[in-house]
């Protein structure tokens, strides 16, 4: 922060739902980050010096009757560890003088609508006092830079944290998958809304708070949209069941995709994309290590998909070319459309730079060839222990003209999490298998 610095981190508001009742709350991740507190309607304010002052809900009777138990501000330096603490109502009040006198103030840009304003407030009632010898910040800088560094190294209590909400979201793929097989034998009318409620029974039934994201349940060509979400259509024997979905616990999310057969075989042509997508993810988990970059897993799984569509007749030779014109030409794009991963963390998509930061003056440019877009590429991010991100290459097979028809409408994608380690990366969600064969054993139970 520097000599003479002040930082003011708000948590999340709460929401409206509709006219009587709020969206369930959740806390801001960098305010989390930092105090570990969960209630609505709280403040940390930091200073160089290393004082940390909270400002939260006051104890009330009658209002915790109605709305539960507040932790208030005469337990909260013994329960948080912060300096001191105080009534929300009194922030106004106190955010004057603390400013006052202070050469910075950081505070997470683009965060909080409305919280510029609030800081050009108390600016203001600092700038009024000037003619009593009061100095006002001169500079206002961004703390989401150096929080972000400090959130992408996971620590050894958080990794643990991520390992136990991977395994209560692979126990909730598992039921999910078995679900499927089991309600389509006994012949009963199977939706993705059943299969979605399996996933919020088992991620409950772990501890998990809620889900980390908004769950895809996606049965036949309904996988081949990446952000679809869990509705009434129905799953059918014969056709692939895509589930995107992982719970978050103690404020760290998991994330896993695995695509299925409903009925819990797989056909020759799904066979064939399955084990394509699979062997594109192993080439990813190998190229994920210390020392290597973050683009280096994305690119390996490029290479072996793009290779697969040649072979199997997705892309045709004679108008692509080779792999390498494949690649240079991105015509896998038609297929496969978005990256192998991202950082993973308290979000699902977690904070962190993807530009490695000793390098980011190093620009070089190249023209795309689908859009004739200008890009400036700069080095990608040297992995690290203890970073954490995602594994998850997929191909989406709409119909189309010289798109062989056995491949229409099948959707596949397969999402792990993977801590970066020296040697390698440890995938924490493999409690649910990956291996075709594995997945029909584990249905047929």
């Amino acid at each position: 922060m520097g000599t003479e610095a002040i930082a003011i981190i708000p948590t999340a508001p709460e929401r409206p739902r509709n006219r009587d009742t709020d969206f369930l709350f959740r806390h801001d991740s960098y305010f989390y980050y930092l105090t570990g507190f969960t209630e609505p309607n709280a403040w940390l304010v930091l200073t160089s010096e290393g004082h940390a002052t909270l400002f939260c809900a006051p104890k009330d009777q009658e209002r915790e009757i109605w709305d539960g138990y507040r932790l208030g501000p005469e337990a909260a330096p013994a329960a948080l560890g912060v300096d001191e603490a105080f009534s929300i109502e009194e922030l106004d009040a106190r955010l004057p003088k603390l400013l006052e006198n202070r050469r910075t103030v950081w505070y997470p840009f683009a965060t909080h609508k409305g919280l510029e304003s609030r800081i050009d407030g108390w600016l203001s009632a600092v700038r009024a006092r000037v003619r009593y010898g009061a100095l006002c910040p001169e500079e206002q800088r961004d703390l989401c830079g150096p929080l972000d560094e400090m959130r992408l190294i996971k620590d050894a209590h958080e990794q643990d944290t991520m390992r136990r909400a991977a395994v209560i979201s692979a126990r909730a793929h598992v039921r999910a998958m078995q679900l499927s097989a089991r309600m389509l034998r006994e012949g009963l009318d199977v939706r993705e809304y059943h299969l979605d409620a399996e996933l919020l029974h088992e991620f409950r039934m772990g501890g998990s708070q809620y889900p980390a994201y908004n769950s895809i349940v996606a049965a036949g060509a309904n996988a081949c949209v990446l952000h679809y979400r869990a509705d009434v259509a129905p799953v059918r024997s014969g056709e692939l069941v895509l589930i995107d979905a992982g719970c978050e616990l103690d404020g760290y999310a998991s994330d896993i995709t695995r695509t299925f057969p409903a009925n819990g075989v797989f056909t020759g042509p799904q066979r064939a994309l399955y084990e394509l997508v699979l062997a594109s993810q192993d080439a990813a988990v190998a190229a994920t290590r210390a020392g290597a970059r973050f683009n280096d897993p994305h690119e390996a799984t490029v290479k072996v998909l793009s290779q697969g569509m040649l072979d199997l007749g997705l892309l045709d030779r004679d108008k692509v070319g080779t792999v390498d014109d494949v690649i240079e030409k991105r015509a896998y794009f038609a297929f496969y459309m978005h990256r192998t991963g991202h950082w993973l963390g308290m979000d699902v998509h977690d904070c962190g730079s993807y530009v490695e930061p000793s390098e980011a003056g190093e620009v070089s440019e190249r023209r795309d060839p689908l859009s004739n877009e200008l890009i400036k590429n700069r080095p990608s991010r040297i992995l690290k222990p203890g970073m954490v991100l995602t594994i998850e290459p997929g191909i989406y097979v709409r119909p189309g003209e010289g798109v062989p028809e056995q491949f229409h409408d099948i959707g596949i994608r397969i999402e792990d999490d993977a801590i970066v380690t020296e040697t390698g990366c440890e995938l924490i969600s493999r409690g649910v298998p990956v291996k075709p064969d594995e997945i029909e054993a584990l249905m047929r139970a």
